[in-house]
């Protein structure tokens, strides 16, 4: 299958609804009710540095790569998955390459476990939730 033939077996409303529910959990997972506090005490900012945030390119960045992700992965699962395959796959990604990337990184940079735990957490559910949602949407 070419790159044509793969992009047209997209279901581009699944990535979609994958990238709005990946940015959603990122506000989420990210302010105060859940890890916001802590992430920003580990990587040393403060709220008055949070504030100075330029919340327009970061948003809008963020928003696009979580697009490209969602895209990755419905390429990755490919037409025939199902919610099952989305979840399996998902979580392999996000545990086996990203929070294994997250770890080799971390250990060289010297970050805490704490860091750790909350950003490569963050991927773990985040791309179990993306290929969730596109492997379930046909």
């Amino acid at each position: 299958m070419g790159l044509s033939d793969t992009l047209a077996s997209i279901n581009w409303l699944a990535v979609i609804a994958a990238t709005a529910a990946a940015f959603a959990l990122g506000g989420l997972w990210y302010s105060k009710y859940l890890f916001g506090n802590a992430w920003m005490q580990e990587v040393g900012l403060t709220q008055e540095s949070r504030d100075n945030f330029r919340l327009g390119p970061i948003l809008s960045g963020t928003a696009l790569l979580q697009f490209v992700s969602a895209t990755a992965l419905a390429v990755f699962l490919g037409p025939g998955s199902t919610w099952l395959i989305g979840l399996q796959s998902g979580l392999i990604v996000g545990v086996c390459w990203l929070a294994t990337a997250y770890g080799i990184t971390y250990l060289f940079e010297q970050r805490s476990l704490r860091l750790f735990g909350i950003n490569a957490g963050y991927y773990m559910a985040v791309f179990a939730m993306m290929a969730t949602i596109i492997g379930a949407w046909h």
